[in-house]
């Protein structure tokens, strides 16, 4: 009988356990992710603005962060700083090149578990044909059951790119990058 009660709750326990590894698809048609950023105009003004295509997948293990994967894809003819004048230029050989150069891609090399839900993911950054070394400076923001019978998990994240690393024609300083990611659980 004991063997039997013992069997029965490990069983039990193994059903309804959570499950802490899993793999997630970026919320990108419920316009609940957003990849965005904040640049120098020439040195008399912030120009800030938007991607407004990409997509991506995830991994995340609460008990075993380290083992962490992201890559995202970012669609370079979809940015957007709410100028479509400028939009244009910025997509030109000058800076973006997007016609020649359409997608810009992050992918994980490294992700270290800094504490109170912050994160260094470090990562491969390829844009405009180079690939430079990133670290995006995350923190989880939370996770849980969503209305829609999904379980969703999110993350925020600061990123700073050199323009002059990535062979722009012209060059305005730095680029930050802010990141909202919500990922459904697949």
């Amino acid at each position: 009988m004991k063997n039997f009660l013992l069997a029965a709750t490990l069983l039990t326990t193994s059903l309804i356990a959570p499950t802490y590894a899993a793999d997630y698809a970026i919320d990108d048609q419920g316009a609940h992710a957003s990849i965005n950023f904040k640049a120098s105009h020439m040195g008399w003004s912030i120009l800030t603005g938007r991607f407004n295509t990409f997509n991506g997948t995830f991994s995340y293990d609460g008990k075993n962060i380290e083992a962490s994967k992201i890559t995202v894809n970012i669609d370079t003819t979809s940015f957007d700083s709410n100028h479509a004048e400028r939009d244009k230029h910025v997509r030109s050989a000058d800076f973006l090149d997007a016609s020649k150069f359409t997608t810009a891609t992050f992918t994980s090399t490294k992700v270290e578990d800094k504490g109170n839900g912050k994160l260094a993911i470090t990562g491969d950054f390829t844009m405009h044909g180079i690939t430079k070394s990133l670290v995006i400076n995350g923190k989880k923001v939370g996770e849980g059951d969503d209305p829609w019978g999904g379980y969703r998990l999110g993350f925020s994240g600061t990123a700073q790119i050199a323009m002059k690393d990535f062979g722009f024609k012209m060059d305005f300083g730095s680029v930050d990058l802010e990141l909202h990611i919500e990922g459904i659980r697949q």
